[in-house]
């Protein structure tokens, strides 16, 4: 029963990387999966906060054993240190991993290659390595990824609604992202009830997602969940105009400007 890592980032969700699990898997000798995505520090935003760092790199893990249960395949997974390298030598020493799967970018896009991260894994531990090339600009995914950019709506029925409505059009993953409030001593425990609420009404209806909490500014929020995953729409969910929360209006100004940017 060979262990085999799986190291990669935004490709996660990628055709050729799904393949290459399924064709492993389908060799007979029974392997089990390691998933190991690397923390990766936001583009967006003046402060960084930890917790989204982390649970940015956890949704795209949660996605990943999501296809490998539906598969049959067995699977686990962690998030890894920032540096790519490190994050695959921690997994090796700690699982005693047989070989490795690596997903990039094609070459033009992707700093692992530029690191030579495949080849030095290869180098370093002895392992056969598979590198994977995943191009999602040419390719996209196999099936659509929304965000869902919520705060105190975020655990309203009409919203799962919605969600639901989408999910019936065929082949769907949702991202969900709370911002986190400002300045206030819970924000975090906050934002997670509010998100841990939403994902429980979307798996109760068989929906496959997972959420993060975001930065306390939802279009800082948005901005960085396109830099971790590949965006196929949006779902806004706001309190009706003049309410605490941002409103209609604003939101839309913000979602715009989100969209002309990716």
């Amino acid at each position: 029963m060979p262990n085999v890592l799986v190291l990669a980032n935004e490709t996660i969700g990628g055709k050729n990387l799904l393949d290459a699990i399924r064709e492993r898997h389908g060799r007979g000798d029974d392997p089990r999966f390691f998933v190991v995505v690397p923390q990766q520090r936001p583009r967006h935003g003046n402060v960084i906060y930890d917790d989204v760092v982390r649970d940015s790199a956890q949704v795209r893990i949660d996605l990943a054993l999501e296809f490998a249960r539906n598969e049959g395949i067995r699977a686990s997974g962690e998030v890894g240190d920032q540096d790519p390298f490190n994050a695959a030598k921690d997994a090796i020493a700690e699982h005693g991993i047989d070989e490795i799967i690596v997903s990039t970018l094609p070459a033009e896009a992707s700093g692992w290659l530029r690191r030579d991260i495949p080849e030095r894994l290869h180098e370093e531990t002895g392992l056969p390595v598979d590198h994977v090339v995943v191009d999602l600009a040419a390719d996209g995914l196999p099936f659509d990824v929304t965000l869902v950019l919520a705060n105190q709506t975020a655990a309203s029925g009409r919203l799962t609604e919605r969600l639901k409505e989408l999910a019936s059009e065929g082949p769907h993953r949702f991202i969900v992202v709370v911002p986190q409030d400002h300045g206030l001593g819970h924000a975090v425990d906050d934002a997670r009830a509010r998100l841990r609420a939403l994902l429980e009404n979307l798996h109760e209806a068989g929906i496959v997602a997972a959420g993060m909490i975001g930065d306390p500014d939802p279009y800082t929020a948005a901005m960085n969940a396109t830099q971790y995953f590949h965006i196929s729409q949006i779902v806004v969910s706001t309190l009706p105009s003049g309410s605490v929360e941002m409103t209609t209006c604003e939101m839309w100004k913000y979602c715009r400007a989100f969209i002309a940017a990716v």
